[in-house]
């Protein structure tokens, strides 16, 4: 891939971050236990609920990979558990489990992309929900026991609907007019030429027919509104431009969606934080403790 990704961005500022996945590495941190092999990394499994046994890491659900800046294609580890976030031969990118060593040792990254193992994922096929609950709901009892939840903001977003459409059509902000539209009509994506993205030398780029068809977005954090339902148009891209606002970085520009994407922070109250924590059971989404 050409251009720059919000990694660059982060970089340029020197801003620690990190792309989390789990089965990087097998799960390998520094300093603890034997580093993996080559043929151990990325071989880590799991049973699911349904008992299928299912390997942790999926190389294209990494999208840092597909940059040569930010890219580890030998998944080397970080040096120390005291350099995740920062810039070593991991290059940012992780596994699952270096996340959590630098939480707990007070080092959590100024922004952290999770990815779970496959099994966890939530993706038909190889998940299930209830996979996904106790992925979820771990990570976020985890994160509330650490001294750094006053500061932070879990987003929780999804790739795809499963099959499972909303009843709503989602509006097209970026048209295509090419032979694999099919959105509008043959060969369509919306009539408006004009709405066909258009990179840094002004030519149109087709095939980025959106926005698709709507997915839940959660953020959960003590800075999140309570009880509330936003009616503004976001998308995934609202993510990026979040990180944007919040670390004062400029946008990827060259036609990314990021730019013109709808912000968050209508669900954020930073007037005032929500009282107490939420802490729920990953086995049953029920709750088991609040404070």
């Amino acid at each position: 891939m050409g251009g720059p990704n919000i990694g660059d961005l982060l970089n340029a500022q020197n801003i620690t971050w990190g792309w989390f996945q789990s089965g990087f590495d097998d799960g390998y941190v520094p300093g603890v236990g034997t580093p993996p092999t080559t043929a151990q990394i990325c071989s880590g499994t799991h049973q699911n609920i349904g008992g299928a046994t299912v390997t942790d890491y999926i190389p294209h659900h990494e999208p840092f990979e597909y940059y040569a800046s930010t890219a580890n294609p030998q998944h080397l580890p970080p040096t120390s558990v005291a350099m995740i976030g920062h810039q070593d031969q991991a290059n940012h990118q992780y596994d699952l489990a270096d996340l959590w060593a630098a939480a707990d040792s007070g080092n959590l990254p100024a922004v952290s992309f999770l990815k779970a193992a496959a099994y966890q994922d939530g993706h038909g096929g190889y998940s299930d929900p209830l996979d996904e609950q106790h992925f979820l709901v771990s990570t976020i009892d985890h994160l509330e026991s650490l001294p750094t939840w006053s500061s932070t903001a879990v987003v929780i977003t999804y790739d795809d609907s499963d099959g499972w459409y909303d009843h709503v059509v989602s509006p097209v902000l970026t048209g295509s007019q090419s032979s694999v539209d099919a959105l509008s009509g043959t060969g369509l994506c919306g009539t408006n030429t004009a709405a066909v993205p258009k990179n840094s030398l002004g030519q149109p780029e087709q095939g980025r027919c959106g926005l698709g068809p709507r997915l839940p977005f959660l953020v959960v954090s003590r800075w999140a509104k309570r009880n509330f339902v936003s009616s503004s148009l976001i998308d995934q891209s609202s993510v990026v431009n979040f990180i944007e606002q919040n670390w004062s970085l400029p946008t990827l520009g060259n036609g990314a969606a990021d730019a013109t994407a709808g912000s968050i922070t209508p669900l954020f109250n930073f007037d005032e934080p929500s009282a107490g924590k939420l802490y729920l059971d990953p086995i049953t989404g029920e709750p088991n403790d609040a404070s």
